[in-house]
């Protein structure tokens, strides 16, 4: 906590660092530098990103409100883990979002929308084999993140930005199935059929379906980790 002493120089200055710390752990989660039950370790974090521990630990307890991380007393800062339940809460929250933005930007999506969003797509399709798995997931979250941004609603972006970043925690599991991103490109491009026929109850449908479909894929590719096939 800041001391009672901290002008409101330095506050900000605390909060400013916070949120570079912040910015940086979200990265390696969605890199995966960072994995589920990777614990952070305060010294080299502070060493590496020439922080103190105050705007440190301000990150560690923004980061666990977000539900990114949990603090254990006398043991540290470890990156969450989802359980089935919470995935499946938060795609239900997620298939909510979508369904709202499919509704409300297909009406009036422009063409010059729906070239980008097809460009997008067809970087997202090629990157899978030429960039590697890095690559393709940030392209998948690009393309996502620039459709809800396109409604251009910022309150509807913030809030599926949040839940987004929680679902890193999980999603990138479902990309680990055999088969899965060629269901998950077959999806994108319903998607964009869907919003370029300005129909707001088929782009309503494709963007909740892929969002559903997502979640099969996370949970089925957790129960593999976790009970993976015995080898022949």
């Amino acid at each position: 906590m800041p001391s009672a002493s901290a002008t409101p120089f330095d506050l900000l200055r605390s909060m400013t660092l916070s949120g570079l710390v912040q910015e940086e752990i979200l990265r390696g989660i969605k890199s995966g530098e960072l994995t589920v039950g990777a614990r952070l370790n305060e010294s080299e974090l502070s060493q590496r990103l020439g922080v103190s521990r105050s705007p440190l630990r301000e990150a560690f307890r923004a980061l666990e409100e977000a539900g990114l991380v949990r603090l254990e007393k006398n043991r540290g800062v470890f990156i969450r883990d989802l359980s089935d339940d919470e995935a499946a809460e938060l795609y239900d929250v997620r298939a909510g979002l979508d369904e709202m933005v499919g509704r409300r930007l297909a009406p009036r999506i422009t063409d010059d929308q729906l070239a980008e969003l097809g460009e997008m797509l067809t970087e997202l399709e090629t990157s899978s084999a030429r960039d590697g798995f890095n690559r393709h997931f940030e392209l998948n979250v690009a393309f996502h993140d620039r459709i809800v941004e396109m409604v251009g609603n910022a309150t509807l972006l913030g809030i599926y930005r949040q839940v987004v970043n929680r679902m890193h925690l999980l999603r990138r599991r479902g990309f680990s199935l055999v088969g899965s991103s060629s269901a998950s490109h077959a999806e994108h491009r319903a998607i964009l059929q869907a919003l370029a026929t300005r129909d707001a109850d088929v782009a309503a449908r494709a963007m909740r379906q892929h969002v559903q479909n997502g979640l099969q894929r996370a949970v089925a590719a957790h129960h593999l980790e976790e009970d993976p096939a015995p080898a022949p």
